[in-house]
């Protein structure tokens, strides 16, 4: 795999191997949640559980990796999203200093809004279309069915079951080195025990609430001039449910009908994965 193809899947091994590389071998014995008197190892299991239990959850990965500039690789996508298939976001595109532009969107149900703004028309869709679309579209959302070729990629990237089997499915990766657990700290106000390890050349830390339940909040990963944050929060908060009124939204189909050659914008799942 080349540097370049790593920078933009980075994100997958902050969502993924965070949690499920470090689990490693099946801890034994509980300590009534007191952080301090849990194993490193203890503390990931139990994020590991909190984080397949949730049924709604929100996430922000942020890709901070520097390398060659490349506007259809993921820079921050910020997504609230549940069990059912609702989520509500955005996601960022452009890495190594290049401008992919932002798009906004809304799924609920079967139903999905997206919303992006100039740059991401202009860099996204291929082949012209996407010139157009930003001048016919002009802050207005297209909607259309999740499951339509042009909104696909952005309904896949609701998927929480989907994130949540990748995690109970555990890493394909060798297991990681020894955990360690570091002095208790604060993340965005919290307290939280660090959990470090490497995986695969990678250096991992989680930070895990110190008081039970045990939630992995913030993830770090790093290899090299390679590196990704993940943080986690509003654990089985429901997803907000509003959508867009018809006056702001345009059909999917007005967009199709640019061009039969447009190429649809590519998204990133949950767990980072280019769709």
């Amino acid at each position: 795999m080349s540097r370049h193809r790593k920078a933009a899947l980075l994100p997958v091994s902050a969502a993924v191997v965070c949690v499920t590389a470090l689990a490693g071998v099946p801890a034994f014995g509980d300590d009534g949640g007191d952080a301090s008197k849990l194993s490193a190892q203890q503390l990931a299991d139990d994020a590991e559980k909190e984080l397949l239990d949730a049924k709604s959850l929100h996430i922000l990965l942020t890709n901070h990796s520097t390398g060659p500039a490349d506007t259809r690789s993921p820079a921050v996508l910020d997504l609230a999203l549940d069990q059912d298939g609702n989520c509500t976001g955005s996601l960022t595109m452009g890495t190594g200093g290049a401008k992919g532009g932002t798009v906004e969107f809304i799924k609920r149900g079967g139903e999905l809004w997206m919303k992006p703004d100039t740059t991401f028309w202009k860099s996204q869709v291929t082949g012209g279309a996407g010139e157009l679309a930003a001048q016919l579209f002009n802050g207005r959302y297209v909607h259309g069915n999740a499951n339509d070729g042009l909104l696909k990629s952005l309904g896949d990237t609701c998927d929480l079951n989907a994130f949540q089997a990748q995690v109970n499915g555990g890493p394909s990766s060798a297991p990681p080195e020894k955990l360690t657990k570091g002095k208790e700290t604060k993340v965005d106000g919290a307290d939280v025990v660090p959990v470090s390890g490497r995986n695969d050349g990678s250096e991992v830390v989680l930070f895990i609430t110190a008081k039970d339940p045990h939630r992995l909040v913030r993830a770090t990963e790093k290899m090299g001039d390679l590196s990704a944050t993940m943080k986690l929060t509003d654990y089985n908060r429901p997803v907000p449910s509003a959508t867009p009124s018809k006056d702001e939204s345009v059909d999917v189909s007005e967009l199709q009908n640019l061009s039969p050659k447009a190429t649809p914008p590519q998204a990133v799942a949950p767990d980072g994965a280019v769709r």
